[in-house]
């Protein structure tokens, strides 16, 4: 599965690579990293959109993780990309507009990445 994580937070690649090392080295996952939401759109548009999921955080500088998710819900159709969001704020407003936008679910940090791990292994 090839996972795309949004971030402005550059430490978050080595805290992925050490956390799924295993399914890494198992080619279960592949992951690539993108540190705002328009080099995330870049991204998907030079590869033709081959990320099967994304994981992206909300408070991001320059494009809010919110407007990524409605760029890629509108503009990445087939196949629909699965788009997981993540934000330090449970708030129930950011809840609202991600999920109003499509989101398919909405994590809090610090990530349980076993809990993700589980979350991942559903995603087809």
């Amino acid at each position: 599965m090839k996972i795309l994580v949004v971030d402005d937070e550059r430490d978050v690649k080595a805290l992925f690579e050490q956390r799924f090392r295993k399914e890494i080295r198992d080619n279960e996952m592949t992951f690539a990293f993108a540190y705002s939401g328009e080099e995330a759109l870049g991204y998907l548009n030079t590869l033709n959109h081959e990320a099967v999921l994304i994981l992206s955080d909300i408070n991001m500088p320059g494009m809010s993780g919110l407007e990524l998710l409605k760029q890629i819900k509108t503009h990445f159709e087939k196949p629909p990309p699965v788009v997981m969001m993540i934000t330090a704020f449970g708030d129930d407003e950011n809840y609202q507009q991600a999920m109003k936008l499509g989101a398919d679910d909405f994590l809090t940090k610090p990530l349980n990445f076993t809990h993700l791990r589980d979350k991942l292994k559903t995603v087809k």
